[in-house]
């Protein structure tokens, strides 16, 4: 937090006051307060003896007849006057404690030297008065209602204006002519003619003493202190440590005094203020160029080298003081920077705080250890980051890290003791590294707070992301406390927190600057399949804040066993979607496909491994330490299953940026071919996979991207493995592709089979023989499953492929495939591209089967008219894909025919409906109520598609979902109750005459049906209706809304479903809300305004 401004001046004059320099006794006036002379006449002396000439010309020029008539008319008031003979006495024994000033005064001096002993005199007189003012007992106070009245002491504004101008006289007269060259010298006229030393000497010391006692005094150490303090502590320094030639005249217990006072002073003062002066008594360096802006101004004397010398020892003590680091920050950087507009300021401002940043880092000659200066100044570097006044905040930031960067270079092992780990002490606080004492700590107990975490993790960002030194040292420390930066993004990611942004730029910087091999390594221990990171401690988790960010706090320890895997599996899972998510934005860099294939060729040594660890786990007597082997490396292994496969969903559509990257990822899938082929359960997903691979070279040789000479020298890397595939793939037709592919690589594209180039059309997703693609397209098309051998078997083969393709059909024994419904045959009218789409939608391999029906889908979404025509046909088509088993197939059947109803709905609704009420006979009673609830999905998709038309067949999608609401099959039932909830919302609760069907299904349903899951989507489907219908529920619903009041309040009395429970009290809470505004409307106060004719 940045420090308050600090205390005006006079309270800080109150405070302790130095001894008089003049080493008398104190002046009197105090006890004889009631005779001594008004602070008004005073003041009135002061603007006698500065009283301008009557003359034109300026006011403020004081010229020496002038001076010397005005101190004629005093002294001639002082003598002759009654009333001023109080004031005459206490000027005698001012005077008599000052001889040089009475020397002054009295004697034949020159006009200026004589005025300023008066003035000074004078000031004196009245710093005794108000002294002996403030004494008196206090005032009888205001009334009630009034101001209080002002001290005894106060003085007026016009008071405090004339005090002001006798005081710039008083050190324009008294003090500057008699500073040295370059000693406080400020551009003006020229000094008088010279002195004698000792006469120099002791007239400075006069005007020195006098200035510094009223700076004792709060109303008038005030102005002098604020405008005059660089001149004043420029006397000090020359008559306390200057050299001998400029204090003749002055003893050395005076010298001595001089010191205490000029000491007594910069501690009183506000810091920066002190700071400011010394910085401007030491001057600028002999090679210092000036400062844009300042080459017009008059140059100043330079500083004598016995005053650079003081001026950094008292610069060094400020620096040393408790908050003396802001001090010297705020005395520097304050006023500047605001000046100008423009790079040309912006460029100052940063050459200013570059060079307070190198003055902070280096160490003063007066200290005696480094560790000291380091222990004594970081602490209050990093309260600098701390800084919340907007003005100042961001140059403040700049020295902060600009200083931790250059301590870190120079000296790395302090910085790190004394700057970055107390810096990252929150993080390091709750690491699984750190010792807690979990045991003496209670469940629930704050570790570290949400101020502390949310300022920790801002610092952090400020030091390294905007700071942007990827050194060693700063890369490591940052490394130490990377996976709870990680835990706590993941957590973010979950909840609303503003910590989700800074986390995520703390974790993408590392990875950008970190080496690539570190960058993946660290990737690894955030997936946990390392410990190069290391997370947060298993004992603590992270709690949200009030404030928008979040807290670390003690775990409590889960004792059902259930729950604690639970906990643990949704951890891991929201970890790699973390993960993943980070990844989406390291595409450009290459990080994320070099990730990738990191994970697949982890994946191949997993695949390596799985026989040989099956064989181990079925060996009886394992010694306890092989069984947790055994289990770590099965954990392991499932951890790349799912990042692999989450990767694979998530960013693998764009996730490759060059050719190299590509290589690396074919090399690694053909490896894993090469270890393990494709046997068992997973031969399919294998396959596959390795289709894809091969088809992704192979469109990357038809054109699909412009390769270069380079190019096929990353590509001949997979020459030894597409020739081990080619001789032990158990698949022929794998085996014939392999072979191209080398062939065809070695010969960089010269002869290209017919099958490479099948493989590539099946991979971009076109028909054989249309040309490539943009480069583009091959990032689009590499991710898709689509495998390589059908597009071949169909593309390059007879005329008579498409009657093989449909034998092939009508023999296979797919499950979830009819048998009666031939695929299309090829006297069929359809033109001759979109008949191979027809029987690639009928193909055994699920991929191809997709792929084609997919097309199909964007012909329709391109309103294709030779499509178009078919659409009885792309329905059947449709409509049997369906009833497939794989997601993939039949998901994309359910988009084609979203689509084709959508065209259509007036002919291919009423044929869904009846499909939907009536299933397919000879099948069984599950896969019967599968393919509904499928086609379910599709009505829901057309009636989004149709939006308002929905109404037109309001009546025919209720009934059908009302008659699903009774079938026997018990997710079919839930399904159609959520189908209906999403349609009343569709419909926006316009039932009309069927509300009476609606309710009375939804009524019986919710307190007869045996499952519970049925119970609690008819009860949610009467959330939606009150919630949707809002204020028009009394008027939508007044016929049944006292039977669903009853049914609520039955569900939750009766109901043993915790869910239906919970849903039925929403429900009761949006009816109590909604009869809430309908009884008792908002009152609003509304003015009306009628314009009259």
């Amino acid at each position: 937090m940045a420090p308050p401004r600090p205390p005006s001046l006079p309270k800080m004059a109150a405070g302790s006051r130095a001894p008089p320099l003049g080493g008398g006794p104190k002046m009197a006036g105090g006890g004889e307060s009631e005779r001594g002379p008004e602070p008004e006449q005073v003041v009135e002396a002061l603007e006698l003896l500065l009283r301008p000439p009557a003359g034109p010309g300026p006011e403020d020029a004081l010229r020496p007849e002038t001076l010397r008539s005005n101190a004629a008319a005093l002294e001639e008031r002082l003598q002759r006057v009654a009333g001023w003979a109080a004031l005459r006495g206490l000027r005698r024994a001012v005077l008599a404690r000052a001889p040089a000033l009475a020397v002054g005064v009295a004697g034949d001096a020159e006009p200026g030297w004589a005025a300023a002993c008066g003035l000074l005199a004078l000031l004196l007189c009245l710093k005794e008065r108000l002294v002996a003012l403030a004494a008196l007992p206090a005032a009888r106070g205001a009334g009630p209602g009034n101001a209080p009245p002002p001290s005894a002491d106060t003085l007026s504004v016009g008071q405090g204006r004339a005090v002001g101008r006798a005081l710039r006289a008083a050190v324009g007269l008294g003090l500057a002519p008699y500073l040295p060259p370059g000693v406080g010298q400020r551009p003006g006229p020229p000094a008088p003619s010279p002195l004698p030393p000792a006469t120099r000497g002791a007239r400075l010391h006069a005007v020195t003493t006098a200035l510094a006692e009223l700076a004792q005094h709060p109303a008038l150490g005030t102005p002098l202190l604020a405008r005059h303090l660089g001149l004043l502590l420029a006397g000090l320094c020359l008559l306390g440590h200057g050299p001998a030639p400029h204090s003749e005249g002055v003893s050395e217990a005076e010298r001595t005094r001089c010191r205490e006072a000029l000491r007594h002073i910069l501690d009183r003062v506000y810091q920066p203020l002190a700071v400011r002066e010394l910085l401007i008594l030491q001057g600028r360096p002999k090679q210092s160029p000036p400062s844009p802006g300042e080459e017009t101004k008059p140059a100043l004397a330079r500083a004598p080298a016995w005053l650079r010398r003081l001026c950094g020892q008292l610069l060094s003590e400020r620096l040393m003081r408790p908050s003396g680091v802001q001090a010297v920050v705020r005395g520097i950087m304050e006023g500047t920077g605001a000046g100008g507009t423009g790079a040309e300021a912006a460029a100052v401002d940063w050459r200013k705080c570059d060079m307070v940043a190198k003055i902070l880092a280096s160490c003063p000659q007066q200290c005696l250890s480094l560790e000291d200066y380091y222990r004594l100044v970081c602490p209050q570097i990093l309260d600098l980051l701390h800084i919340e006044d907007k003005l100042t905040a961001r140059q403040f930031q700049r020295v902060a890290t600009t200083t931790l960067l250059t301590m870190a270079k120079e000296h790395p092992q302090l910085a790190e003791k004394h700057l970055l780990q107390p810096l990252l002490a929150p993080l390091l606080r709750c690491s699984e590294t750190a010792e807690l004492a979990v045991e003496d700590l209670s469940a629930g107990t704050v570790l570290v707070t949400e101020a502390e975490l949310g300022s920790c993790v801002e610092d952090v960002l400020k030091v390294y992301v905007v700071g942007n030194d990827s050194s060693s040292l700063l890369l490591g420390s940052l490394q130490s406390v990377l996976g709870v930066v990680f835990s706590l993004y993941s957590f973010a990611k979950q909840n609303v927190s503003y910590l989700r942004s800074p986390c995520q730029e703390i974790l993408l910087w590392f990875l950008e600057k970190s080496e690539r091999e570190a960058s993946l390594a660290v990737l690894e221990g955030f997936a946990g399949l390392n410990s190069s990171v290391h997370v947060l401690h298993p004992q603590c988790r992270f709690r949200a804040g009030g404030e928008g960010g979040a807290a670390i706090v003690v775990e409590e320890t889960i004792s059902d066993e259930d729950e604690a895997l639970y906990q643990k599996v949704s951890s891991e899972q929201c970890r790699v979607e973390s993960l993943v998510e980070l990844l989406s934005h390291c595409q450009k860099s290459g990080l994320a496909g070099d990730f990738f294939i990191h994970c697949l060729k982890a994946l191949t040594c997993v695949a390596a491994e799985d026989e040989e660890d099956s064989k181990l786990a079925a060996v009886p007597g394992g010694s306890l330490l092989e069984l947790e082997r055994y289990h770590a490396g099965q954990r392991r292994k499932l951890l790349v299953l799912q990042l692999v496969a989450t990767l694979c969903e998530n960013v693998s559509d764009t996730v490759f940026t060059d050719v190299a990257q590509v290589e690396e990822f074919v090399a690694a899938t053909l490896q894993r071919a090469c270890v393990s082929p494709a046997r068992g359960p997973g031969a399919a997903a294998e396959a596959q996979t390795l289709a894809m691979a091969m088809g992704l070279v192979a469109a990357m040789l038809g054109g699909a991207v412009q390769l270069q000479s380079g190019d096929f020298a990353v590509l001949k890397r997979l020459v030894p493995l597409l020739e081990e595939l080619s001789r032990t793939y158990p698949e022929p037709l794998t085996q014939e592709l392999a072979a191209d592919l080398r062939i065809a690589i070695c010969t960089h594209g010269a002869f290209s089979p017919g099958t490479v180039g099948a493989a590539a059309d099946g991979v971009l997703g076109k028909k054989p023989g249309t040309g490539a693609q943009s480069p583009a397209g091959i990032a689009s098309g590499a991710p898709s499953p689509g495998g390589g051998r059908a597009p071949a078997r169909h593309g390059h083969s007879s005329p008579s492929a498409p009657r093989e393709g449909s034998e092939e059909q009508s023999v296979s024994h797919e499950p979830g495939t009819t048998g009666t419904a031939p695929a299309p045959c090829a006297d069929s009218p359809a033109p001759a591209g979109l008949q191979e789409l027809l029987v690639s939608a009928y193909d055994p391999q699920p991929p191809s089967r997709a792929a084609a029906l997919r097309h199909l889908s964007s012909l329709i979404t391109q309103r294709d008219p030779e499509a178009l025509q078919l659409q009885e046909k792309l329905l059947q088509v449709f409509l049997e894909n369906v009833q497939h088993e794989d997601a993939f197939v039949y998901l994309s059947a359910i988009q084609g025919v979203a689509l084709l109803s959508s065209e259509y709905p007036e002919q291919i609704l009423p044929v869904l409906l009846a499909r939907y009420r009536c299933p397919v006979q000879g099948t069984e009673d599950t896969a019967a109520a599968i393919t509904r609830m499928k086609l379910g999905e599709v009505l829901m998709r057309v009636t989004r598609a149709l939006g308002d038309m929905v109404f037109k067949h309001r009546e025919p999608l209720v009934q059908a979902f009302l008659q699903g609401a009774r079938d026997p099959d018990g997710a079919l039932r839930a399904s159609s109750l959520s189908n209906l909830g999403e349609l009343c919302q569709r419909l926006g609760f316009q039932l009309g005459s069927i509300v009476q069907e609606v309710t009375s299904c939804l009524t019986a349903i919710a307190k007869t049906d045996p499952e519970a899951e049925v119970r609690r989507a008819a009860v949610h489907v009467v959330v939606l209706l009150l919630r949707g219908l809002s204020e028009k529920a009394t008027e939508v619903l007044r016929d049944v809304l006292r039977d669903l009041y009853r049914l609520l309040k039955h569900v939750v009395v009766a109901e043993p479903d915790g869910a239906t429970v919970l849903h039925a009290q929403l429900a009761l809470e949006e009816l109590d809300a909604v009869m809430r505004r309908v009884l008792f409307p908002p009152q609003a106060l509304e003015k009306k305004i009628v314009v009259l004719p």
